[in-house]
């Protein structure tokens, strides 16, 4: 496991007005990136992976902001940042993100071009024939032929795959430090939402990145992330290696998120699915947040919130489960599929 500390989040806690109300979107998170690893963020839609990510980058909302906490990166306080000429000497030059639709990331009016050589003259200075040949360059790295006749061409003129080559293209244009990968198989078809996973896998490598993943689906990230965090209602509940995570999971709300894979599913049985929906961030939150949809919640479960629980050195999980107090509860049986058939279940 790498020692060295890119990021550190410290008792990170969003908000965001709407409507006269307040939404506590992220509520004590305290998390630790490592460099040059892959880190996946998983939790469904709402969980607060997006909100996160966008603090490192000082993307928020107007309506949104940092209440309290810290991000730690090159010695300086990103949570402290209050004027946007600090946050272009960080955002795209040292922190950049892939957004996860294509299809809108790019200026329909603009050539691939003009586009990353935006990138490159805002951050690096590069004009002329230096910024032409650095283009080039990245649109051969992200797998795009005959990169000098298309540079000059439009996003309508590529295919959604092609697009968002493109996209990551931009992102690691100034060979950042961070690399953010916000969903980004998400609008594309199985194939090439492989060739994508493979792509970045190979730019992390070349270019020494950390590279942080949002997604909602475990199975996607399986064969490309060292470590998982699971996030739920604004929280990190469980955070361990990929093996950790996928082999010897801890918490419900994990096991419930593995339990839904369709990879998991057997011909002829009703898919499994969590049941309830996840609680409303706009009230206070008592307890576990998972408690009214675990069926395994103890009555403490309702009433205070859990501490983390050490299952390993690098493996921790916010569940009462673990408390030697607790009763025993294994996990679902369809789980043993996973540790019985390993990665061939996410093999694309």
């Amino acid at each position: 496991m790498p020692e060295q500390v890119v990021l550190s989040i410290k008792d990170l806690n969003v908000k965001f007005s709407l409507r006269g109300q307040m939404l506590h979107a992220i509520r004590g998170v305290s998390l630790d990136v490592y460099k040059s690893e892959s880190l996946a963020i998983v939790g469904e839609s709402g969980s607060g992976k997006t909100v996160l990510t966008k603090t490192f980058m000082g993307l928020l909302d107007n309506n949104g902001w940092i209440d309290s906490g810290s991000i730690l990166f090159e010695g300086k306080d990103l949570a402290a940042f209050d004027e946007e000429k600090d946050w272009l000497k960080v955002r795209g030059r040292k922190i950049a993100m892939v957004l996860q639709d294509p299809m809108t990331s790019l200026n329909p009016l603009k050539s691939i071009g003009r586009q990353i050589g935006e990138a490159l003259e805002l951050h690096q200075s590069l004009k002329g024939e230096a910024a032409k040949k650095r283009i080039q360059e990245i649109l051969a790295d992200v797998g795009i032929e005959e990169p000098a006749r298309r540079m000059k061409q439009y996003p309508h003129q590529f295919s959604g795959g092609m697009r968002q080559r493109v996209v990551i293209a931009i992102a690691i244009a100034c060979k950042p430090q961070v690399l953010i990968c916000d969903e980004p198989t998400t609008a594309l078809d199985v194939t090439i939402q492989a060739q994508i996973l493979n792509l970045i896998r190979d730019l992390v490598r070349k270019y020494h990145l950390t590279c942080v993943y949002i997604t909602h689906d475990l199975g996607v990230v399986a064969n490309v992330a060292d470590r998982i965090a699971v996030m739920y209602a604004g929280d990190i509940v469980e955070i361990g290696t990929s093996e950790e995570v996928f082999y010897s999971p801890r918490h419900p709300y994990t096991w419930a998120l593995l339990s839904s894979l369709p990879q998991l599913g057997i011909k002829g049985e009703e898919l499994s699915s969590i049941r309830g929906t996840p609680p409303s961030l706009f009230k206070d939150i008592h307890g576990d947040a998972f408690a009214p949809r675990n069926p395994h919640a103890l009555k403490i479960d309702f009433v205070q919130r859990p501490p983390y629980f050490d299952v390993s050195p690098t493996h921790k999980v916010r569940s009462w489960l673990l408390d030697s107090r607790a009763p025993e509860v294994k996990p679902p049986p369809v789980l043993s599929r996973i540790r019985r058939e390993g990665g061939s279940l996410y093999d694309q």
